[in-house]
């Protein structure tokens, strides 16, 4: 017999937190929870989570903060709850690398649902790619060498990344086929906001582009850029 998927709630509401514990065991999942970013976190490194369920409004650190930092080194899929429904709370969410978005109040049967689709979804894909901790990541015929920080090319071209290039090329590789924007891009490859006339993320995505081959970088207009194509991590 399988292992049950382990499930991790993240919310700062008691009630909310024992309610959706107890009806996610019932259906046949083993839960964990979590009232804030700090127990997460603990939870996080003791057990393997398959799925988290994650409250975007908490005090101190909220959903979406918390939700970024662990896409710096975590696949693990996320569901987000929220009291705020609005069309830019939504995209927002699925923008910091949530994986779908549940307004509240909710029908517990509604969120049960929609773990099945995720969990179904990340445990269809043909290896359960952890970008993040891969030796090597593979996309439309290129390699990435994690270690050398170096692309393979499809005829053997070895091409070595400088520092913000190869931090680019990873966070599109960890969010295949999902248009990423310039405020998110220049927040986490250079550690900084974005200003009016700041163009650094569009002369890293060029210089990508000429290396790569053409169209696997695509601008998404009004959205950002997006890696066209599927990736595979391996160690090998």
């Amino acid at each position: 017999m399988s292992k049950p998927d382990h499930l991790l709630i993240v919310d700062d509401d008691p009630e909310i937190r024992q309610l959706l514990a107890e009806y996610l065991r019932d259906a046949g999942y083993q839960v964990s929870t979590a009232c804030d970013g700090k127990e997460m976190r603990r939870r996080l490194e003791l057990n393997v989570i398959d799925l988290i369920v994650l409250d975007l409004m908490m005090p101190g650190e909220d959903g979406l903060s918390l939700c970024t930092q662990l896409r710096l080194t975590s696949n693990t899929p996320v569901i987000m709850l929220t009291a705020r429904g609005s069309l830019i709370d939504r995209i927002i969410g699925l923008e910091m690398g949530a994986d779908d978005y549940l307004p509240k109040p909710f029908d517990p049967r509604e969120l049960l649902v929609r773990i099945k689709v995720v969990l179904r979804r990340v445990q269809s894909f043909p290896t359960r790619a952890r970008v993040d901790e891969a030796a090597f990541v593979r996309f439309d015929d290129w390699q990435l060498d994690t270690r050398a920080r170096q692309v393979l090319s499809p005829s053997g071209v070895v091409i070595s990344l400088g520092n913000s290039d190869y931090r680019l090329l990873r966070l599109l590789l960890q969010h295949p086929n999902r248009p990423l924007s310039r405020d998110f891009l220049l927040n986490h490859v250079f550690e900084k906001d974005s200003t009016p006339f700041d163009r650094s993320i569009d002369v890293c995505v060029s210089r990508l582009r000429q290396q790569l081959a053409p169209g696997l970088i695509k601008t998404v207009r009004n959205e950002g850029y997006m890696l066209t194509c599927a990736t595979v991590a391996s160690e090998s």
